[in-house]
């Protein structure tokens, strides 16, 4: 499976479990056998994380009266990834664990790259895996309040309208052995900073004509906190306010203050912004308003993938993917495409774990999460992805029979269905070979196999077209060895699926693997596109499925025994079967990668 780079672990015994891991890949088996651990332990009592332990102390000691507000604040401008999955769980699991409120907000501050699509797909991406928000929020919703704390900051000469363009203000910032400039515009009187500030928002300028920035100190070690900007001018439609305004608040501005409005008591943020907080703070003791404090932890990264909105657009609009839905994709959209389960991204969001520093996440550790659930809930099902004929000679011409099957042996509750079994049925070609090593126990001539819920057949032979290709295997039955019924006596060591040949479907399947092939793309040399795999989709257009499968639902989860996980596609119909396979059964790409 090859796990490594595994974040700490804030569960009793999981740290005991995992201090000895190389960096290299581990075995399969080890890896499954740390993987099993750890989900034992998640239904036993765990130690607290370190966020658990600021709230338990914050609650103790009566801070904001033991109350517990999160908040979940997404950006409107691309798919919700799982990166985002991680502080999904994170933020709502802290809520409900204590008793709070979490809501939803976007940080919709960015007229120019945000859309409603994203809005609605983010919320269905967050009901989907399983949480409800209490308020559905949006940093437009504040605008005016916004607007209104800027003036606050102007009249208190803390803040000052600048006439310098980007690349000005960039040159007079330093750098971390230089202090910045100040501007020439820095002391101009409040008066005219108050007028300059209303003349922005009534569209008297241009984009990038003017910003508005706090008034901090040019020489503080933290250049976030050296003049940094709180407005600028973009004369672009809003997905929301349309065109009522001309001027959006920077990120730095909305955030904290938009956490304050809402009375947010632990805005926990990714690792990236720790050098944000003391802006996030200097804001609001300016404005002494409400007092929300951010925490931060290690933001979630994946083998083999790329995390960035920039980079996965870039995959959209260039065409290497068919969309942010692409089951190729590390988006929760894709994933859930792929057939994904909620429950299996739950369980690998608290497998990795919270931690302090940054991370990457071996992506066989999701795979066996998902591995876990699907084994519990997809029933089994017959699909032949490779086919050739199987002819059972001695089997009456004509005649139909049908078989029961259990639906899935992990689930009591499944039940069971019916498998129609006739004299032809299709078989996996590698299932059969003309001259076999000597321990395939499959089909060769002389050798006997079970079909699965059906016979014992000895094989006889196969049949060749002039090019030499095998195009049916022939064998006899033994009528006495029908499943549930075997009077035989005989013992196989090969069992096969197959699907009867008059009432098989036709199905398009998709197998996916790895959409790149090297374990970090992001920091391998050159453009990280260069790096996607080739091999990344392989589509089979001749599968033979089962009839039971004509009625399969997008979204719905099937074992193709001894294939894999599969999942019905959304452009699936009963004319235009289509599965994509989820994973496979056991993590055939470690194995693959280590031939190569």
């Amino acid at each position: 499976m090859g796990i490594r780079h595994i974040a700490p672990l804030a569960a009793p015994h999981v740290n005991d479990v995992l201090c000895f891991l190389p960096m290299q890949p581990l075995k399969a088996h080890i890896a499954a056998y740390i993987c099993t651990t750890f989900l034992k332990l998640m239904s036993e009592e765990r130690s607290l994380n370190f966020l658990e332990e600021i709230i338990e102390s914050d609650i103790a000691e009566g801070i904001h009266n033991g109350r517990v507000h999160t908040r979940f604040p997404p950006e409107p401008n691309g798919y919700l990834h799982i990166g985002h999955a991680a502080s999904i769980c994170l933020n709502f699991g802290l809520a409900k664990k204590y008793n709070g409120q979490c809501n939803l907000r976007f940080d919709d501050t960015n007229p120019a790259t945000e859309e409603t699509e994203y809005v609605e797909n983010i919320k269905n991406d967050i009901q989907w895996l399983g949480f409800t928000w209490d308020n559905e929020l949006y940093a437009s919703d504040y605008f005016e309040q916004l607007y209104d704390f800027a003036v606050t900051l102007i009249q208190k000469g803390l803040a000052y309208v600048d006439d310098s363009t980007a690349e000005e203000i960039a040159a007079m910032k330093g750098s971390t052995v230089a202090p910045g400039i100040n501007s020439p515009y820095r002391d101009r009187s409040i008066e005219e900073n108050l007028q300059m500030f209303a003349d922005m928002r009534a569209g008297k300028y241009k984009d990038g004509e003017k910003t508005l920035r706090a008034k901090i100190d040019m020489a503080h070690p933290n250049l976030l906190l050296r003049d940094p900007l709180m407005y600028r001018i973009k004369h672009e439609h809003h997905h929301r306010t349309g065109d009522a305004w001309c001027i959006y608040p920077m990120y730095d501005f909305a955030h904290g203050q938009s956490d304050s409005i809402e009375q947010i008591t632990h805005s926990i943020c990714t690792l990236e912004f720790i050098h944000h907080r003391p802006l996030y703070n200097w804001f609001i003791e300016q404005l002494g308003i409400f007092p929300s404090k951010q925490y931060e932890f290690a933001r979630r990264n994946l083998t083999y993938t790329v995390m960035s909105k920039r980079k996965l657009l870039q995959l959209v609009n260039e065409g290497h993917v068919s969309g942010w839905d692409d089951p190729r994709m590390p988006t929760i959209s894709g994933m859930r495409r792929r057939g994904y389960p909620a429950e299996a991204i739950r369980n690998f969001s608290e497998m990795a774990g919270i931690a302090k520093r940054e991370n990457i996440v071996d992506i066989s550790m999701l795979e066996f999460c998902v591995r876990e659930v699907l084994n519990k809930k997809a029933n089994r099902v017959m699909a032949v992805l490779d086919p050739v004929k199987l002819v059972i000679t001695n089997y009456p011409e004509g005649q139909e029979e049908l078989f029961t099957t259990d639906n899935n042996p992990e689930d009591e509750t499944a039940g069971n269905r019916t498998l129609p079994f006739s004299r032809e049925v299709w078989i996996e070609r590698e299932d059969f070979m003309e001259n076999a090593p000597k321990k395939f126990f499959r089909l060769a001539p002389g050798n006997m196999v079970r079909l699965k819920s059906a016979y014992i057949v000895k094989c006889e032979g196969c049949v060749k077209d002039d090019a030499g290709n095998i195009t049916e295997v022939h064998c006899t039955y033994l009528p006495e060895s029908k499943s549930g019924n075997d009077t035989s006596g005989l013992t196989v060591k090969g069992t096969i699926h197959w699907v009867s040949v008059p009432h098989a479907r036709t199905a398009t399947v998709r197998l996916y693997e790895r959409l790149f092939h090297v374990e970090n793309p992001s920091a391998e040399e050159g453009d990280f596109k260069e790096y996607i795999n080739p091999a990344s989709m392989q589509v089979l257009d001749s599968v033979f499925v089962e009839p039971a499968l004509a009625s399969a639902v997008a979204g719905e989860s099937y074992q193709f025994m001894r294939k894999g996980y599969f999942s019905a596609d959304k452009d699936s119909t009963t004319d235009k079967l289509i599965f994509n396979r989820t994973v496979t059964l056991k993590d055939a790409w470690a194995k693959e990668q280590k031939k190569n």
